[in-house]
């Protein structure tokens, strides 16, 4: 993918690569890899690549900066618009997300190709909007104003939405037969294609999840730094798993999802900074993300992520926001805080830029006191169970939001292990029985501190590695629980303990904290050697419940699946590794996972014939029906063995 391309509606690169003859088709593949590599010239919005001594592709995106129309990608070939440099061009741009329904305009919104970038879009409203049944807002006249106000549950999904589902699971079965080697360029439109479809029959979270596993594919093919297999895997789930409801016609509303939805009105807000957050695309997105809270405890964040990479996340972490008169920086708002009247909200939380949004900056309130201090007086174990508790609701985007939450926490450093730090939380200390608080602190969970990020032109390794050298350093912790890890926290930012005792000594003009991604930590930020507790260190590390399961063995067969396609994940029963595998399984007690394991197998192994005898592939979709078996089980079991590392010893 060409970051520097502008975004796609996924109907205009279904139709180019339609329109391709057989043979145009199968060059496809190498075409996209060599324009993906070629420079692209802009002049204002327009971009122009140049393809051959004939052929220049020009694409002229729209106000919102997609190219919606096929009108707007033009090339200057004899065999235009079906060839393949036009078809190469457009595959190669990022796929575009829906456009949001009933957005008002708002400069603080991200660009529309942000989605590929790992940054979260405006999520959905809620089905039971107040808004009539029209869709306007408006009474529709001659309606009944009690049923208008308790409207009647769908019945299920319409004949039209069936038929989406149905085009979307088959697409879906294809690309997961052939995996990831086989999943290019036309595979990827009929999927695109369908997503257009079922976008058109109302089916919002499939198309989500469509494009999402395009994207994913495209990721994986490229071998994009940023990719992540697990990503791909869950998209790919989630897909399978919603069009096979639906086109089985079930009728949970949440299986249709909603569209996204631009910035609502959210009045009057009084908001405190908490932390930044660095964003570093594998897309060439780059920015920060700054956490804010308000008097009454919910989470918002200011987003300013663009074009620009590593040198665009380093010089946004000063950047001023775009909220109100712009007189405070990103720097300032994490320290600081904001009154704002007129305020527009996303469904996810991010504050948005409207012309109408007014914002005076206010002092900033230290971890230690108003709604800040709230957030260190909850248990772990208790916070840990209200964000991934949503698991299990029927509508992942609550779900995903739930876990994406930021956690604050007490702990004390015990060790590094691989690429972790050990850490022992401390409980909160509540009044005695004389309302004071004099009662020594007791350790809680022993959790893993993992960088939120990684990239070495940022601050968490280095930070990490000096947290790592002082075992019984006392910290204050803010940050996001990993749900595919056991008992593991991502910190984005650090700050001293109350008590003052063998904690940090930050700067006053840091305000309480540093932002793990941005502030370096060094030698008189620590306290000295022998106010450390001596013996702190962890004698062995603990073992990983999840990572030690049995279950890498279905796992391993999953992830297969996708990575190399049917073929791969028939070697094992072929080589005769499948009863070995599925015994191992049994005797670990995961007697479901086992047979799990031999029917994907099996259902991977098993040829038809035709009415002469000769062999062929099966039909994809029963094959489809046992990989989603399998990766249901998984998910649920994996998710459930972390819920149960995030509870203490003695409720295990």
């Amino acid at each position: 993918m060409n970051a520097e391309l502008p975004p796609v509606a996924p109907e205009v690169v279904a139709a180019a690569v339609e329109h391709l003859t057989s043979r145009l088709r199968k060059k496809l593949d190498a075409a996209i890899d060599t324009y993906t590599s070629l420079p692209v010239t802009a002049d204002g919005t327009v971009r122009r690549v140049r393809c051959g001594e004939d052929a220049e592709v020009t694409l002229s995106p729209g106000p919102s900066g997609t190219v919606t129309d096929d009108d707007q990608a033009r090339c200057s070939c004899l065999l235009a618009p079906r060839c393949l440099h036009r078809a190469g061009v457009l595959s190669a741009a990022p796929v575009a997300d829906a456009v949001p329904e009933a957005a008002p305009e708002d400069p603080g919104a991200l660009p529309s190709g942000a989605a590929e970038a790992g940054v979260p879009q405006a999520g959905e409203p809620q089905s039971g909007s107040p808004e009539g049944a029209s869709g306007t807002g408006q009474d529709v006249p001659g309606a009944d104003p009690a049923v208008a106000a308790h409207p009647e549950p769908p019945a299920g999904p319409t004949a039209a939405q069936v038929a989406a589902a149905t085009g979307l699971w088959a697409a879906a079965s294809a690309v997961l037969a052939t995996g990831v080697p086989g999943a290019g360029a036309v595979p990827q439109a009929e999927l695109l294609r369908a997503a257009h479809t079922a976008r058109l029959a109302g089916l919002h979270r499939c198309e989500a999840a469509a494009l999402r596993v395009v994207r994913g594919l495209r990721a994986a093919r490229a071998r994009h730094d940023g990719h992540r297999l697990a990503d791909l895997l869950a998209s790919l789930r989630e897909l399978l798993l919603t069009s096979n409801l639906l086109a089985a016609s079930d009728p949970e509303p949440a299986l249709i999802g909603t569209a996204r939805r631009g910035y609502s009105p959210g009045g009057s807000l009084r908001v405190h900074g908490v932390c930044r957050e660095p964003v570093i695309s594998a897309t060439g997105y780059g920015g920060v993300v700054t956490h804010v809270l308000s008097e009454d405890g919910r989470w918002f964040s200011v987003a300013d992520v663009r074009p620009g990479g590593t040198a665009r996340a380093r010089g946004a972490a000063t950047a001023t926001v775009a909220l109100g008169s712009g007189s405070v920086d990103h720097a300032q708002l994490s320290r600081g805080g904001l009154l704002i009247s007129g305020a527009t909200i996303s469904p996810d939380g991010r504050l948005g830029a409207g012309k109408g949004v007014r914002a005076t900056p206010l002092a900033g309130l230290s971890w230690t006191s108003g709604p800040l201090a709230a957030l260190f007086s909850r248990p772990l174990a208790e916070a840990a169970s209200a964000r991934l508790g949503g698991a299990a609701s029927t509508d992942p985007e609550l779900a995903g939001r739930a876990a994406e939450e930021l956690v604050g926490c007490d702990v004390v450093v015990v060790g590094a292990a691989e690429d972790h730090l050990l850490a022992r939380e401390l409980t909160p200390r509540g009044p005695d029985a004389d309302g004071s608080t004099d009662e020594p602190r007791a350790e809680g969970l022993l959790i893993r501190l993992v960088p939120a990020n990684g990239h070495p032109e940022l601050g968490h390794a280095v930070n990490f590695r000096k947290l790592a050298a002082r075992p019984g350093l006392r910290l204050r912790v803010v940050g996001r629980l990993d749900p595919e890890r056991a008992a593991t926290l991502r910190p984005l930012a650090v700050g001293p303990v109350p008590d003052g005792t063998a904690t940090l000594r930050l700067p006053p003009e840091w305000g309480g904290h540093a932002d793990l991604g941005y502030d370096r930590l060094e030698g008189a930020h620590f306290p000295p050697a022998d106010e450390l507790p001596s013996g702190a260190g962890l004698s062995e590390a603990p073992v990983d419940p999840v990572a030690e399961a049995p279950l890498w063995r279905l796992r391993r067969l999953v992830e297969v699946s996708v990575t190399g396609g049917r073929r791969a994940a028939a070697e094992p029963a072929r080589a005769g590794d499948r009863a070995s595998g599925a015994a191992a399984l049994r005797r670990s007690g995961f007697r479901t996972a086992a047979a799990l394991a031999e029917s994907l197998a099996a259902e991977a192994d098993r040829r038809d014939r035709d009415v002469f005898g000769r062999t062929r592939e099966a039909d994809p979709e029963g094959y489809a029906r046992a990989w989603l078996a399998a990766a249901v089980y998984l998910s649920g079991t994996e998710r459930a063995l972390v819920e149960a590392t995030w509870q203490p010893p003695a409720a295990a």
